[in-house]
Order: C-alpha cells, then sequence, then structure tokens
C-alpha cells in the first residue's frame, strides 16, 4: 500500500473511531440509593422490574421530593418523559447486569448510574 492511500485509511479510521466516541458520549454520573420506596409506583402498587424501580427513584428524588439520604440530583430525568427515556434505556441489554438488576429488585442497593447521550449504565456501588 502506497504511503497516501496509508494515510487515506488511517485517517478514515481514525474520523469512524470518533464518530462512534461522539455517538455515545458521557454526560456525567449519579449516585442512588434504591429504597423500599422507589420499590413501589406512587400510587401504591408493588413494581416488578429494575428499570421501574430506579425510574420510580428518579420520580421520587425530581417529582415528589421523596429522597433517601444517599441520592444525588441529577440534571437528565426531571420530567416524566426523561424518565420514560430512561426506563427504555434500561430495559436494553447492557445497561446493567443480572447480579445488579437482581440487586435493585430484591434489595436495597447503591447504585451509580452513569449517563450517556444514547443510553445509560447501572453499576452496584454497595450491596
Amino acid at each position: 500500500m502506497n504511503e497516501t492511500r496509508r494515510f487515506a485509511v488511517a485517517a478514515l479510521l481514525l474520523a469512524l473511531g470518533t464518530s462512534t466516541a461522539r455517538a455515545d458520549d458521557m454526560l456525567g454520573s449519579y449516585v442512588a440509593r434504591i429504597s423500599e420506596r422507589d420499590h413501589h409506583a406512587s400510587d401504591g402498587y408493588a413494581l416488578d422490574s429494575a428499570a421501574q424501580m430506579v425510574r420510580q427513584d428518579r420520580a421520587n428524588w425530581h417529582k415528589f421530593h421523596r429522597r433517601d439520604r444517599d441520592d444525588e440530583g441529577d440534571a437528565w430525568f426531571r420530567s416524566n418523559e426523561d424518565r420514560a427515556d430512561l426506563e427504555r434505556m434500561l430495559r436494553r441489554g447492557g445497561a446493567m447486569s443480572g447480579a445488579t438488576r437482581r440487586a435493585i429488585v430484591n434489595g436495597e442497593p447503591l447504585i451509580q448510574v452513569d449517563v450517556y447521550s444514547n443510553s445509560v449504565y447501572v453499576s452496584i456501588l454497595e450491596d
């Protein structure tokens, strides 16, 4: 391969890598305790998925001001529409491991939510 072609291929690969990274830039993170109050919808019925519980935690923070001691605020999930988007992102593969889902559904873990422009990732800080 001649030098010009090698440079063009390298530039293309660099551009593709850069556009992929920008497609899902990290916006920030927040920490939250998924407590018993997050295991129930605002009208009292029991929630059955980790995605619903993480969404309810954000509703409790922003809308109902029912905050756990370990909860932090966030700048991304203030509206019901934004929280619906959060739940959709949480249901995608790769948003959280099976162990993380089980810890949320079966307990009151401290989680960290990493927020990206097109996705989220949840990890357990304390079970």
